[in-house]
This record gives structure tokens, sequence and C-alpha cells, in this order.
């Protein structure tokens, strides 16, 4: 597991501590995928109702609130795959 999976598992651990009602998954390009679930954010590659893929400039910068993440996807720096809806919902807990 990368350095930059480690990290962003533990950045959105806080900000999901409660865990999430669906399953949603981010791809990081080159670097892995980090799953959100009712148990929590840990690394892995499991089915999801949502998958978020972006490369891992972009990632970092919605992680740190420098990247809007409804810009990244207007502008195709973030791939959406599955539940918009879901996907609007971690946008903004992410913000």
């Amino acid at each position: 597991m990368s350095d930059m999976i480690d990290k962003a598992v533990e950045a959105l651990s806080k900000k999901f501590s409660g865990g999430f009602s669906s399953t949603a998954k981010f791809v990081i390009k080159d670097e892995g995928a980090i799953i959100i679930d009712e148990n929590g954010v840990r690394a892995g590659d499991d089915e999801a109702d949502v998958t978020m893929t972006a490369d891992a400039e972009t990632f970092r910068g919605i992680l740190e609130g420098n990247v809007n993440p409804t810009m990244a996807f207007m502008t195709g720096k973030l791939k959406i795959d599955g539940s918009m809806g879901l996907a609007m919902q971690l946008g903004a807990a992410l913000s």
C-alpha cells in the first residue's frame, strides 16, 4: 500500500468517523483505492455504489480543501461512476 493511500485513509477516517450509509470508493491513479462504508474507511478495491477516480494531485487538493470536488468533476479531473447523489453527499462532506 502506498504512503498516499495510508495518509488518505487517515484523513478520510477523521471526516467519516461515523462511517457512511452506502459504499463509496476513491481510486487514486497509480496509488490504489480506498473504500468508505458503514464500517469506516480502509484501503481496498471492493465493489461500491459510487466510484470516484482522480490523480493523486487532485485527490490531495480535495482532501486539503484546495480543490472543490464539484469543480474537479466539471473540469474532468474527477470521474464519477455510479450514484451521482452519493457522489454529491461525499463532495459535501469533503468540503
